[in-house]
């Protein structure tokens, strides 16, 4: 696969700030000794109240990718190393995508819940629907609104590391241009998965008048989302590899909410060192499942292990008058179903 230099960059910026996640990184390293991108580095130093923000959004989106992908053969498997998800950055894969989307969407949602909550000066919450005009429904716009404009703005320009969207009319896109798309598409994700929430006024709780305002979904429901474009998303023709699309290939123009990858994903059934991919060897698995987490799907064809778990835990537990708590040891055999 031909890599061009913007990839590279733009792979080393995402990778340098996912070192932030590490263990190793202390949570009150300044910003100088961060494992940024130069660039990064200096929009960290002019902003620093923003840093527990980009701490908060990266492991944010860690946390959600393991959370959405734990039964399937690629379970967002990460390293102890700096790049975290190491050669799935540059893959090109429907994985990549992901990556991409919900590491920008996590920093919108920690720089926006930030400013909602009145740590930043720079930011507040967003009261531009105040005093509009009355809905159909007879509610008011009022209070604050969650202000994801300023969090899908600093998304932007710390992520995107300047790189100007390239046209793809000439035909295809490049690995850079896909992982542009994508963490846009991320950022989408967050104004689209808003809800209206509202709040009652009136004598008794009459609800004579209503107010309401928007604010973020919690970012569980906003992985959700982003699993479903994933499962969803679009092969597009790989311009630096000289491709035309195949025949069933999409031909119609791809929307912005959509997730695009350019080469077909591995089957993840096995270790590849080189790759970074750990297989799924040992993977615990749901012998009654016909889901992804099944172990037929899981292991591959390849079999699984039966093995017999002995789980103690407490039971039965009563209120002793005065004062504590009395209960039973309770003993379970539970068999445990493992990939060969």
């Amino acid at each position: 696969m031909t890599i061009f230099p913007g990839t590279v960059i733009r792979a080393a910026v995402l990778r340098r700030w996912l070192g932030v996640t590490s263990a190793a990184v202390p949570e009150k390293l300044g910003c100088p000794n961060l494992p940024l991108s130069p660039r990064q580095r200096e929009l960290c130093r002019k902003k620093p109240f923003l840093l527990p923000s980009i701490q908060d959004g990266a492991r944010l989106a860690v946390a959600e990718c393991q959370s959405q992908f734990r039964y399937e053969r690629w379970n967002c498997s990460t390293s102890e190393e700096p790049s975290v998800f190491g050669y799935e950055l540059t893959t090109g894969t429907k994985e990549t995508a992901f990556i991409y989307a919900v590491m920008a969407a996590g920093l919108v949602h920690a720089v926006t819940r930030s400013c909602s909550q009145g740590n930043m000066t720079e930011c507040g919450c967003d009261a531009r629907l105040q005093g509009g005009s009355p809905s159909a429904g007879g509610w008011h716009w009022g209070g604050c609104s969650d202000h994801i404009q300023y969090g899908t703005w600093f998304s932007r320009k710390f992520i995107d590391n300047g790189v100007k969207n390239v046209s793809t009319t000439g035909g295809g896109y490049t690995l850079a241009t896909m992982n542009q798309h994508n963490s846009e598409a991320g950022r989408q994700a967050i104004e689209r998965t808003m809800a209206t929430d509202c709040r009652c006024h009136g004598v008794s709780g009459s609800c004579a008048v209503k107010t309401c305002w928007r604010t973020m979904a919690a970012f569980d429901r906003v992985g959700v989302y982003l699993k479903e474009r994933y499962e969803r998303s679009v092969q597009v023709s790989d311009r630096s590899r000289g491709k035309t699309k195949r025949k069933d290939q999409r031909r119609l123009p791809v929307d912005k909410h959509q997730f695009i990858f350019l080469n077909k994903s591995p089957n993840y059934c096995l270790e590849d060192r080189r790759r970074g991919i750990t297989g799924t060897r040992g993977r615990r698995c749901n012998r009654t499942s016909t889901g992804p987490d099944g172990c037929n799907l899981l292991c591959c064809g390849r079999g699984y292990n039966t093995h017999v778990v002995r789980h103690v835990q407490r039971c039965e537990c009563k209120f002793v008058w005065c004062c504590f708590v009395r209960c039973r040891r309770c003993e379970s055999m539970n068999d445990m179903h493992t990939c060969k």
